[in-house]
């Protein structure tokens, strides 16, 4: 029988796996974009360094990060 850190690691692993198949791909698209794909704003070299594939500037990310929590 299962406990319920066995019950809770299999709804992780569900959650994760629905979230993966759910991801945006982007088939054919530069991987180091210089644009932000929300704003049109350029991405700086720093975020583009650090988060290599990033579509958006910090602060369009933000914003979409906030509306993902609501």
């Amino acid at each position: 029988m299962a406990d319920n850190a066995d019950i809770a690691a299999e709804i992780s692993e569900r959650h994760l796996a629905g979230a993966l198949a759910n991801r945006p791909v982007w088939i054919g698209v530069d991987m180091a974009r210089a644009e932000c794909v929300d704003c049109g704003e350029e991405i700086p070299a720093a975020r583009r360094e650090a988060a290599p594939g990033a579509h958006t500037c910090i602060e369009c990310q933000g914003i979409r990060e906030m509306r993902a929590r609501r």
